[in-house]
């Protein structure tokens, strides 16, 4: 069993930046990939960035690259996402998710989910 709970959002400016946290208790999450996802009011819950178990190989999504880094501290049970640039499309409820499988992209892969924490950035 993993909990999860995000922290770390907030109100921001385009252009500004923020790094949510995704705090996890279990002893499973060293071994788990660990995703970001995110969902804006009116449509459906979008992939953003996952990390593998060991921290090294990401994937991101094409709104995410360049701008959003994902990484981990196994020895912290800690996750999170330094987002910068953001624009107002990032507007999202983000959530966090731990998956047994392979750096999945599909959120029907994953195993256990936060409850989310809300981001919105003004233009």
């Amino acid at each position: 069993q993993v909990q999860l709970i995000e922290s770390g959002g907030g109100l921001v400016q385009a252009g500004g930046s923020l790094r949510l946290l995704c705090a996890a208790s279990g002893r499973a999450f060293s071994s788990m990939s660990m995703g970001w996802f995110r969902q804006a009011p009116g449509k459906e819950r979008e992939f953003v960035a996952v990390i593998n178990w060991s921290g090294g190989p990401t994937d991101y999504a094409d709104s995410a690259k360049g701008r959003f880094t994902i990484a981990r501290d196994n020895a912290k049970n800690m996750m999170w996402l330094q987002m910068n640039s953001l624009k107002a499309d990032d507007t999202a409820v983000y959530y966090c998710a731990a998956s047994y499988g392979l750096r999945p992209r599909n959120s029907n892969a994953y195993d256990y989910w936060g409850r989310g924490t809300q981001v919105t950035v003004s233009s």
